[in-house]
């Protein structure tokens, strides 16, 4: 049993700091945001007055937060009030650059650091199934996998720090694409007459089988979990996805990588989004696509 503080208790953080109480641990948490306070404080989570009260006496760190500027501050504020030797993992998709600063914060304060981001959306958070892309030297990884564990199902050691955000941007990037390949097939299909069981039944267990298609069918009925059968409620929002692609797209840029399929994902998001669509689930672009003129 370890003494855990975890700041930012949202829609993924609220979950996994459940989970670890689930596990026997002790949790002190905090959010700036009441509501979020309140249903981590129901799941039997201790509620710290300040981030800062959060990591007094904590074992393991825990972020989960919007961008590398929000990790940065954060990092920046509490550490040098953390227990000597505690160990800080960050849970957030942040840029790679922000990872790596935020490692140089906590190696200059002779903390262990993890960039951990995960995927799975909330559903994998509220049943502890998250998978964790995780970068940073060995030893601090096998200190965070166990704590990991609680909250995921798959753990994955990437290399150094920054590599778990790197796989992370990576994986989504794949996401993103193939998420809007698979509606672009079933938007044709609907034109062409093909039923969707009928098209889903051929390409889950053939060429075109895919995680968005056999996990995640962006049309309702042939996978009934899928977001599509609650009117495409996330899941994980369109604005979350497009944050993904911009991210990979600014990793690319920056690491003269050609990903014109990425930057293409990025645009169809974008737009999606700028149409007032970045609280539906990713999958709901399809309803974008059969709009679409050609």
């Amino acid at each position: 049993m370890a003494n855990i503080a975890f700041i930012g208790l949202g829609n993924m953080g609220g979950p996994m700091a459940a989970n670890l109480i689930k596990a026997g641990h002790n949790v002190q948490g905090f959010d700036l945001v009441q509501a979020s306070c309140e249903s981590a404080k129901a799941d039997g989570v201790t509620i710290a007055g300040t981030a800062k009260d959060a990591v007094k006496n904590a074992e393991i760190i825990i972020t989960m937060l919007p961008a590398g500027k929000h990790v940065l501050a954060v990092w920046n504020d509490v550490l040098p009030g953390a227990a000597k030797g505690a160990l800080v993992i960050d849970c957030s998709t942040i840029d790679v650059e922000s990872a790596r600063q935020a490692h140089a914060t906590a190696a200059k304060l002779q903390l262990p650091s993890v960039d951990a981001p995960v995927s799975g959306g909330t559903g994998g958070a509220k049943g502890a199934t998250l998978t964790f892309m995780c970068g940073g030297d060995a030893k601090a990884f096998a200190t965070a996998k166990p704590i990991l564990e609680a909250m995921g199902k798959k753990i994955v050691h990437c290399g150094e720090g920054g590599a778990g955000q790197a796989a992370k941007i990576c994986n989504n990037m794949i996401l993103g694409i193939s998420m809007i390949g698979v509606c672009e097939a079933f938007a044709l299909a609907e034109k062409l007459g093909l039923s969707h069981q009928a098209l889903f039944d051929v390409a889950s267990t053939s060429s075109g089988q895919c995680w968005s298609l056999t996990t995640y069918c962006p049309v309702p009925g042939p996978v009934p979990t899928s977001p599509a059968n609650n009117d495409y409620k996330p899941g994980f929002a369109a604005a979350l996805m497009l944050k993904d692609l911009r991210l990979s797209q600014e990793a690319a840029k920056a690491a003269g990588a050609s990903t014109p399929l990425g930057a293409h994902a990025e645009s169809i998001y974008d737009a999606f989004d700028k149409a007032g669509q970045g609280g539906v689930d990713f999958s709901g672009i399809i309803n974008a696509l059969r709009s679409a003129k050609p």
